[in-house]
């Protein structure tokens, strides 16, 4: 037997006789204004979209739990991280960064990696990307990064010519673009890449110790990847691919997990250390700081509603618990502004108060107002200092993370290099030492197909001399022969023939 189905209301809960027809005059005459549901239907559908992400558009995400798997109270005061057992709920969204919505997700991009911790001191929010290394290293060009990966003014079209143009003038790409052009640009799945913080974090624990960190979360699936040829394919296949990918493995309670392992160093090490390691274009030899494995995050349920818990869930990358801070990463710096001004755009100003996005702890402060506010704390005061009882910081039990910074100017310069301070060093390694041959065969293959849809003739010849054979000379060279170019150490070896 059927079970009695509700009955249709309007938003204000008032019952509704019709899910088909609207009121009008007589079966043939036109619609009355007074028809509220009608009304209400037409504005609501109007309004029913939120603007989109700027980047990160397209993506999907899961909730789950991280569980904490060795002791790091010698590192960390953060309490989530402390106790081997202990479970955090938390909220995951994985995306594309230049592609629209309706684009396919097997096109060649990085992918974002954001993660909410709903921890027990306030919500922690990570963001990262399926790669250790970013474009650039200074917040004033990521804008115009981002610019580059979208649409022509004039067409309105996507154009690789401008891309190249901005990598090949932004020597500190070479390191994420080597990354983005391997077959780590088209991952077989969500499941099967790993996501790293690439920025730098502060941790510090309960005796006010401090450490570099880095988080690298390493699938257990195991590292996948797709050819171009076979990402294209599934092009024409499914344009959801990886969105359905984790949905399908979640259902059938296939649960994808990532083990997450830190890399820390001490304090005192960056201002010696052989680069900058604040710079987030370089990884850090694991040589030097070998990853410790320290927890596992298990995705285990689907959201119940796409729109509300993943296109509404917004990250900060501000929101950082006692014992966790941020770094004099530049990135991580401007990033603590833009993602709260973008969620406050695109949800309005009380985004907190979302479900999604609302912390599993009491919430006390002196904003007020603004719309769609609902929680409140009553008749409290609504300014500070007051004699009324009102929530009151207390400096001796929480302190902001900081570090030292040395008396100097203000100005606007490039970080100050340190001895290895060279963009092309650690992507030709990339491509020397960790590429295999196919692996290689197939870099050189997505750059020239790349390089070869709409790209002026002078920014192929940058890429080729002033880029890709900094990375490598051997690359150059391959490269060169496939476009039909010359680099310098071509046209030497011809002189020297005197052909």
């Amino acid at each position: 037997m059927t079970a009695q189905r509700p009955n249709t209301t309007t938003d204000a809960g008032i019952p509704v006789s019709s899910d088909e027809y609207s009121l009008t005059v007589g079966p043939s005459g036109p619609n009355l204004l007074q028809d509220a549901y009608l009304i209400e239907k037409l504005a609501h559908f109007a309004r029913e979209r939120v603007p989109d992400r700027v980047y990160h558009v397209k993506g999907g995400g899961a909730f789950g739990y991280f569980e904490v798997t060795a002791d790091v109270s010698q590192w960390t005061k953060s309490a989530f991280l402390n106790g081997v057992g202990k479970r955090t709920p938390m909220l995951v969204r994985l995306s594309s960064v230049a592609g629209e919505e309706g684009y396919p997700d097997t096109d060649r991009d990085v992918r974002g990696f954001a993660m909410k911790f709903y921890t027990e001191e306030g919500n922690y929010d990570l963001v990262g990307n399926n790669t250790p290394v970013f474009f650039v290293r200074d917040p004033m060009k990521f804008p115009d990064f981002i610019h580059s990966q979208e649409r022509m003014p004039d067409s309105g079209l996507r154009n690789n010519n401008m891309q190249w143009d901005f990598w090949t003038l932004s020597p500190e790409s070479a390191h994420q673009v080597t990354i983005l052009m391997s077959d780590r640009g088209t991952p077989r799945s969500w499941r099967h890449m790993n996501g790293y913080s690439s920025d730098t974090y502060m941790w510090e624990n309960a005796a006010g110790e401090k450490f570099w960190v880095k988080y690298h979360f390493k699938t257990e699936q195991g590292i996948q990847n797709f050819t171009d040829a076979e990402a294209k394919a599934m092009r024409g296949e499914d344009l959801d691919h990886y969105r359905r990918d984790l949905w399908d493995a979640i259902a059938r309670n296939d649960y994808p997990s990532w083990r997450l392992e830190m890399q820390i160093m001490p304090y005192e090490d960056a201002v010696n250390y052989r680069f900058n390691p604040f710079d987030i274009t370089k990884v850090w030899p694991h040589k030097d700081y070998p990853t410790i494995p320290i927890g596992r995050m298990v995705l285990d349920r689907n959201p119940d509603n796409f729109f509300a818990q993943i296109v509404q869930a917004a990250f900060d990358v501000a929101n950082m618990v006692p014992g966790i801070g941020p770094s004099p990463d530049r990135m991580v710096l401007g990033r603590m502004f833009a993602y709260a001004d973008s969620a406050r755009y695109r949800n309005g100003p009380n985004y907190m108060q979302l479900p999604v996005n609302r912390p599993r702890v009491d919430v006390h402060n002196y904003n007020k107002d603004g719309p769609m506010r609902y929680r409140h704390n009553g008749s409290q005061p609504v300014y500070a200092p007051n004699s009324y009882g009102g929530p009151k910081a207390d400096p001796q039990r929480y302190r902001d993370p900081s570090w030292f910074v040395a008396a100097a100017e203000i100005m606007r310069a490039a970080y100050q290099p340190h001895r290895d301070d060279d963009d092309f060093i650690q992507p030709g390694t990339l491509y020397r030492q960790v590429m295999t041959p196919t692996d290689r065969d197939h870099l050189v293959g997505n750059i020239i197909g790349h390089l070869s849809q709409e790209v002026e003739r002078p920014i192929q010849e940058r890429a080729v001399n002033d880029y890709w054979a900094k990375v490598d000379p051997d690359l150059g060279t391959r490269l060169a022969r496939e476009l039909g170019l010359v680099t310098p150490a071509m046209a030497g070896a011809q002189h020297a023939r005197g052909t």
